[in-house]
């Protein structure tokens, strides 16, 4: 999608539809809606369908004119909650907003869809609708975290996978890649296995077989740097880290506590006496540079990657402009066809992992 050029010579703006499972996140409506008003505000293209119960999402679109010819109301009965198991909300899959939301994309009537819900309950229903691309064994779940670098990094798999092999993770990279080159706009993304060590003959059998895949890949838009250890992902110094999704998750986990821990202890410190607080009135831009910077809302919208449509899960705890983002999120993702450029990455290796005549 994008702009195109007319028959006139000049260029038409491609219109992009989301879908919005308005109900999800930890204040439903009430976010997600002003979230929608937020992005569509920034995005002339855009336009959103929001699912869930019609009157409360009326109520919270009524406060903001610019949706009213922008976006379009689906009552949806049913809301998938935070402690429903995935087999009960695929079972709701027909009559909730997370499942009509999912089923837009499935029928080609948006191009993406975007939930704060339940992330075990979104993936299920996703992979169920949509099912997994041509190439690919398994989705992974990936996300953007802020570095020292001149950009983001992109970290997967999240915890869709506690459980990986050789296969899977050459796989991942490749999305991985595709991703980093849509959202960052990035020609050759530095892609890195996590491991404990940057040794070739360090890790598990798996890593070191997909290391090896990836270095025989030249043909792959990607600069494969081989191993990183986890002190160094915010340092910099890869666009794209790859690992399974149970080390994954407790990486992800570990650097949002860490940023908050910071956080807690430089708002502590400021306020321990008089001299602190007029430090802090000194240090003052520093300090609003460090919180925007680890402000997880300013890096919302992790996306289920390998399936035959674009679902992006945002934070339940996300303000209305991280909501705002992770619909900008799958804008792009639209915009790119980032299961083309999957499809057309995959098949250019002819490693037998990928291929099937290796492990």
């Amino acid at each position: 999608m994008g702009d195109r050029p007319s028959q006139y010579g000049r260029s038409v703006i491609a219109p992009v539809r989301i879908a919005i499972d308005a109900m999800g996140g930890d204040a439903g409506p009430a976010t997600m809606v002003e979230g929608a008003a937020i992005a569509v505000r920034s995005d002339p293209r855009l336009t959103v369908s929001l699912f869930g119960d019609a009157e409360s999402i009326d109520r919270e679109r009524s406060r903001f004119p610019i949706l009213a010819g922008r976006s379009d109301v689906v009552h949806a009965p049913h809301v998938i909650s935070g402690e429903d198991k995935p087999s009960q909300a695929i079972r709701r899959a027909k009559d909730s907003s997370m499942g009509l939301s999912i089923a837009a994309v499935k029928a080609g009537d948006a191009g993406a869809s975007v939930s704060a819900g339940n992330t075990g309950a979104l993936m299920a229903m996703s992979k169920l609708a949509l099912r997994t691309m041509p190439g690919i064994d398994r989705p992974a779940l990936a996300a953007l975290l802020p570095t020292l670098g001149d950009n983001d990094l992109v970290l997967l798999d999240l915890g869709a996978n506690t459980e990986c092999d050789a296969r899977n993770l050459v796989q991942f990279a490749v999305m991985g890649a595709a991703y980093a080159r849509t959202v960052m706009g990035l020609q050759r993304p530095r892609v890195r296995l996590l491991n404990i060590g940057t040794e070739e003959l360090k890790g598990t059998e798996e890593l070191r077989d997909a290391a090896q895949a990836l270095r025989d890949a030249t043909d792959l838009p990607i600069q494969f740097d081989g191993f990183i250890e986890g002190d160094r992902l915010g340092r910099g110094e890869a666009d794209v880290i790859v690992t399974d999704g149970f080390s994954g998750n407790i990486a992800l986990k570990t650097i949002e506590g860490t940023a908050r821990f910071v956080a807690d202890l430089l708002r502590r410190a400021f306020s321990s006496s008089i001299r602190s607080k007029i430090g802090f009135l000194i240090s003052r831009p520093a300090t609003e540079l460090l919180r925007h910077h680890l402000d997880p809302n300013n890096h919302n919208g992790a996306v289920f990657l390998g399936l035959n449509g674009i679902v992006v899960k945002s934070h339940g705890g996300a303000s209305a402009q991280g909501v705002a983002n992770a619909i900008g999120v799958a804008v792009k993702l639209v915009e790119a066809d980032i299961t083309r450029l999957v499809t057309e990455d995959l098949a250019s290796i002819r490693s037998p992992i990928i291929t099937g005549g290796g492990k």
